[in-house]
C-alpha cells in the first residue's frame, strides 16, 4: 500500500526493519518500540510544509495504533546478556 507522496505506508510495529527518512530525520519502525533519530528543519514553506505533513501523517499512524491496542503501564525492555571478553592487549 502506497501513501499519495509515493512512500510505502509506514504500518507502526508492524517490522523491526522499516526505516522512513524526511531530509536528516528518520523513524525506525520496530515490534517493540519506534525510534526517531536526528534532526528535521520544518521551514516556513512548501517544503516545511510538505515534511510537516509527513510527519504528521506518521506520528497520526502511531498514535491510532497506540489508542486501539489494551497497553500496559510500561513495557519492560529485555537486554540481551553480556558476556566478558579478555582483553588482548593485557599481559603481553
Amino acid at each position: 500500500m502506497q501513501e499519495p507522496d509515493g512512500h510505502d505506508a509506514f504500518v507502526p510495529f508492524a517490522d523491526d526493519a522499516t526505516v522512513r527518512q524526511i531530509a536528516a530525520f528518520s523513524i525506525e519502525n520496530g515490534t517493540t518500540a519506534i525510534a526517531l533519530h536526528g534532526g528535521l528543519d520544518i521551514t516556513r514553506d512548501r517544503h516545511g510544509l510538505a515534511r510537516a505533513r509527513e510527519l504528521k501523517a506518521i506520528l497520526d499512524a502511531i498514535v491510532a495504533h497506540l489508542s486501539e491496542q489494551d497497553l500496559p503501564e510500561a513495557v519492560v525492555e529485555e537486554r540481551p546478556a553480556s558476556r566478558t571478553v579478555p582483553n588482548p592487549f593485557a599481559g603481553t
